[in-house]
């Protein structure tokens, strides 16, 4: 042992002939020892704090969170409007879906009651002298009383709509195919080289464009200036205003629109109906039963919210020359507030998938697509001879498409030619819309039946027109969205004899969904919330299928779609310097965005009168759902499901978000 205060020294000869020299302060080494045993306490002491910490501000924000979302969500329920939310909207549906959360949370307490006790009586033979209770008794029964007699059923129907899903996948994949074909092909309807001489206006067909409109303070002025800016020539166009407003004040600002532009040389007139019935269609059918409608050729229609470019005419017009059986030429639509928010991100991909994919399809393959009621150009003797407007539905677009595709007229679709138009902003007026758009279908179909059956056209058109055009995209898809994974996807979970595949609620969904995102790449980040979006939907689009097909009173009723009068930055920047040139208030320049659109702004908020606040509404149905596919994922929990306790999880929030209406404009 060495003595204090000394110092041992070692030598080592190494292979190379060097010699190493290790001197062992013993003094030294012990206080080294000392602090290092000294400082690991301490430093462990400082990282649990710094930990601890870390926790505690990561609870403190959790909490913080939790306490502002359930405060959002109580002032949203005491300061929602459910004076919408009448029986008419909810009728038998929302009753049928409240017995079905209240078996679906009446089965959740037995299973979790079953779960604690461990009473796994699905996996082994119980005898009758081995029941501990009542309770165990009456859960066995279930057991066998679920295997016999309520799982063959739960099952025949979630295969029938699995059948009815795989159909409908199979179409849009056709459709997916169709279009690439068309991309890699580079096909596009093509019109004759020089069609009207430019320096001979006297060749250029007559032309009638019609606005009809109803209500539109926020847009008439940019549908009037858009239209009023057509380049086509003077002396062979008319503009037909069509105002069903009933709003006294708002009438006199359109007709002084119409004025300024009538006193700049436009042809353009007035016109307002003091009958006002058929909604949108009979303000058509009135408007072209005009004495002098009939010297035109054709008629553009452009609803209130919609801008065309000026060379829209010279663009859509040629296509007819030279092919007498053509009848419509359909353009497509481009939003200017497609990145508002959420909902018109979401919209925006259904929309880019229905014009990209079916819309373009159908027209190059079938020569037949629905009418999408704006912003599309129709041979006037083609809607005469098909019967004219109808206000026999809510769907009056799609009506007429439907008639003259049966008297063997031709429809184009262009879709490089794209039309400005403005997405609902608010999930109120969204849904509102998605009704009427999906209840007159079925409407159109009942009556349209029997006209398509004995009509003169193709059996293949004719089958095309009955199964694929009207019973698997306006039946069948909200059918089964609704049913199999709104109904039969959270019964399941109760019921694991008839449990769906993964590839059911997971893969093929995914796919799908990913395909309808490929015309709008930018929306791929959307994904999920896009497929929860769509699943969330269903019951307001399956609701409005049967309130169609079984003419109930909500199938008749049409609610004109919010506007806000959003327009792209050069569309107000043109506005502003025709208004600065025709007055002597502030110039608003090109150069100086920024300040123009802010003066333009308030021009118009001050031109604008004060309206009252309107209340987000509260959405039983949805939130009914919202609390049935929670339940299911809290017995999905139960049974360590993993995919399908996720996918009710996020389906379940999705459902409480649009209850709520958080998603959209906010307006409360």
């Amino acid at each position: 042992m060495a003595p204090p205060n000394s110092a041992l020294v070692t030598t080592e000869k190494t292979n190379n002939d060097f010699t190493l020299l290790q001197v062992h302060d013993s003094e030294s080494q012990m206080f080294a020892e000392e602090k290092q045993k000294a400082a690991s306490p301490k430093q462990y002491r400082w990282f649990l704090l710094l930990k601890l910490q870390k926790v505690l501000t990561f609870l403190s924000w959790l909490t913080t969170g939790f306490k502002s979302t359930f405060a959002s969500v109580k002032k949203r329920i005491s300061l929602s409007d459910t004076s919408d939310e009448d029986p008419k909207y909810r009728g038998r549906l929302y009753r049928i879906i409240k017995v079905f959360l209240g078996l679906s949370i009446g089965a959740l307490v037995i299973e979790t009651i079953a779960h604690f006790n461990k009473w796994n009586l699905s996996n082994m033979m119980i005898q009758p002298f081995e029941v501990q209770g009542l309770l165990q008794w009456s859960y066995m029964a279930w057991l066998s009383f679920r295997e016999d007699y309520v799982a063959p059923f739960v099952l025949l129907v979630s295969k029938f709509c699995i059948v009815l899903f795989l159909i409908q996948s199979l179409d849009r994949l056709v459709l997916c195919l169709g279009c690439f074909w068309i991309k890699f092909k580079k096909l596009k309807p093509t019109i004759e080289a020089d069609a009207y001489d430019v320096e001979d206006p006297s060749s250029f067909p007559m032309v009638l464009v019609q606005i009809p409109m109803c209500n539109e303070r926020e847009v008439y002025a940019q549908s009037i200036g858009a239209a009023s800016q057509l380049d086509w020539p003077k002396d062979r166009i008319l503009i037909q205003v069509l105002d069903d407003s009933d709003d006294k004040s708002l009438q006199n600002l359109i007709k002084d629109e119409v004025c300024s532009w009538k006193e700049k040389g436009v042809n353009i007139i007035y016109r307002h109906r003091l009958i006002r019935t058929g909604y949108k269609a009979g303000n058509l059918k009135s408007a072209m039963s005009c004495d002098y409608v009939k010297d035109y050729e054709f008629v553009a229609i452009f609803d209130a919210d919609f801008q065309p470019n000026p060379d829209f005419l010279k663009l859509t017009v040629p296509h007819f020359k030279g092919k007498p059986d053509v009848g419509l030429v359909q353009a497509r639509w481009s939003y200017v507030n497609k990145d508002e928010n959420l909902l018109t991100r979401l919209q925006n991909i259904n929309l880019c998938f229905h014009f990209e994919v079916e819309q373009q399809v159908n027209g190059y393959f079938l020569n037949f697509f629905g009418f999408n009621g704006t912003a599309g150009v129709w041979r006037i003797k083609a809607l005469e001879e098909s019967g004219g407007w109808l206000e026999r539905t809510t769907v009056e677009d799609m009506d007429i498409a439907v008639r003259a595709h049966l008297n063997g007229w031709k429809f184009i679709y262009l879709n490089d030619v794209r039309v400005l138009c403005e997405l609902p902003e608010a999930y109120e007026a969204y849904k509102k819309q998605q009704h009427r758009w999906h209840s007159g279908p079925m409407q159109l179909f009942r009556l349209c039946l029997p006209a398509i059956i004995t009509s003169k056209i193709s059996t293949w058109k004719k089958a095309n027109m009955i199964f694929l055009f009207f019973l698997l995209r306006k039946l069948v898809l909200p059918f089964y969205s609704f049913t199999l994974f709104c109904v039969i996807l959270p019964f399941t979970m109760f019921i694991p004899e008839s449990e769906l595949p993964l590839w059911v609620i997971c893969y093929v969904p995914i796919v799908m969904s990913f395909l309808n995102i490929l015309p709008s790449p930018k929306s791929i980040p959307f994904l999920v919330p896009y497929l929860l979006f769509e699943n969330t939907m269903s019951v307001t689009k399956f609701n409005a299928m049967v309130s169609g097909l079984f003419q109930l009173g909500s199938a008749y009723e049409w609610v004109v779609t919010k506007k806000t009068g959003r327009s792209s930055e050069s569309d107000l920047l043109a506005l502003a310097e025709r208004e600065s040139k025709s007055s002597n208030e502030d110039k608003i320049i090109r150069w100086n965005s920024e300040s123009g659109l802010e003066l333009l702004g308030k021009l118009k908020e001050a031109e604008m009168p004060q309206k009252k606040k309107k209340r987000n509404k509260l959405y039983r149905k949805e939130l009914a759902l919202a609390f049935l596919l929670l339940t299911a994922s809290a017995r999905s929990l139960l049974s360590e499901h993993g995919l399908h306790f996720y996918f009710l999880l996020f389906q379940g929030l999705s459902f409480l978000v649009m209850g709520l209406d958080l998603i959209g404009e906010q307006v409360s």
